[in-house]
């Protein structure tokens, strides 16, 4: 009943990843373990979190394999594009009291996680609504997700990475491309940008050469960016002012105007796939930029100009940042942010995922629109 696919759960701000999948006589729903930052190639881990056993009985069982004591009831309601299970023996998985070595071990088999780890995540916060929530909570929904449509302009494929922007543990974004523009959407999220929201706004209309010298020093990398800021502020500005005389003309036309229409831009797609032939640029991080994994790409293809979204240092508001969308190859990507002066660093999801493929494009955009709101 429409079960098979990606899915992500209704645990906002964090979000996360399932997978499900037939196994045999089984549909199991394989949850998604948060990977430790900053090793952005490591394979991505799993964790059964619901198992469906087929049988030729009439009505399939349904089983929670969270927790010690192994698979016990559960029940599932499936919709078109959501479904809920409520595990009927919560105490199961709940966290053990006692020793701190008893502790240890559970995170380590329930979250993939160790203690020194949540705790230089986000301290007692973190703990108590990701870990202690959890344990009484006996109801987990979720909502569909798509991976994003593939064409030939684009100048990578599309889909899952896994990266570097949060502080603690690495994220998962789905990268996107619309027409002049691609969008790295937060699969996972926490409090200051919580998952479903856009993370980086890539403006493929504007291209960055960065010479050689410009690694030199972060304020001429800096410089640099703040040029190219304030032309794209200008450009937008006078576009909405064209647009709004549009609107007036037409109104004064009674609805007839001609309109206005934006000057013919060269293709996105051609000028990516030429960028394709030119060799790769030696790529080393600007002086007083900062990267946690310190394995980064030596050679960049392309580089765009590009907004983040981030809470800066000792603020709990996200904030928009500019900053340089570097694409590495076809596998990595990446985003120099302005402020904090930091290299996020994405390496793609390697899982053949089934059944997640977006039935039209406006099957995707919907998507997205969907996991943007917080769920009641």
């Amino acid at each position: 009943r429409h079960v098979l696919g990606l899915w992500q759960p209704d645990n906002w701000p964090y979000g996360g990843l399932l997978n499900v999948v037939v196994d045999g006589l089984s549909i199991i729903g394989w949850t998604y373990l948060p990977l430790q930052d900053p090793r952005v190639d490591d394979s991505m881990q799993f964790k059964p979190a619901f198992r469906i056993r087929l049988t030729e009985r009439k009505s399939a069982t349904v089983e929670c394999t969270y927790g010690r004591r192994g698979p016990h009831s559960c029940h599932l309601q499936a919709q078109k594009d959501g479904f809920s299970t409520m595990c009927n023996l919560t105490h199961h998985h709940r966290m053990p009291g006692g020793s701190q070595e008893a502790l240890r071990v559970w995170l380590r088999e329930e979250w993939g996680q160790t203690l020194e780890h949540l705790f230089q995540e986000d301290g007692l916060r973190f703990i108590l609504t990701k870990l202690i929530c959890h344990q009484y909570d006996n109801c987990r929904t979720y909502r569909r997700i798509y991976l994003s449509p593939s064409h030939p302009e684009d100048l990578i494929r599309p889909g899952l990475f896994k990266g570097t922007h949060h502080a603690h543990s690495l994220e998962l974004v789905m990268l996107s491309f619309h027409g002049k523009h691609a969008r790295a959407t937060k699969i996972t999220g926490d409090h200051h940008v919580p998952a479903g929201q856009q993370m980086i706004h890539i403006h493929l209309r504007h291209r960055m050469q960065l010479p050689q010298e410009i690694f030199s020093s972060f304020s001429k990398y800096s410089r640099l960016v703040r040029e190219v800021h304030e032309r794209v502020t200008q450009e937008q500005q006078q576009q909405q002012q064209q647009q709004q005389q549009q609107q007036e003309d037409s109104t004064e036309d009674g609805g007839e105007g001609h309109g206005w229409h934006s000057p013919a831009q060269p293709s996105v797609g051609e000028s990516g796939a030429a960028a394709w032939e030119e060799q790769p640029v030696q790529f080393v991080l600007p002086a007083g930029v900062s990267s946690a994994d310190q394995n980064y790409p030596r050679a960049c293809r392309m580089c765009f100009y590009g907004v983040g979204v981030v809470a800066r240092s000792g603020s709990a508001y996200p904030q928009r940042i500019p900053g340089v969308f570097m694409l590495f190859d076809e596998d990595h990507f990446g985003f120099i942010w302005q402020e904090p002066s930091c290299l996020s660093l994405y390496s793609r999801v390697q899982v053949p995922f089934h059944n997640a493929e977006a039935p039209s494009p406006q099957a995707f955009q919907e998507m997205l629109q969907n996991i943007q709101s917080p769920p009641p």
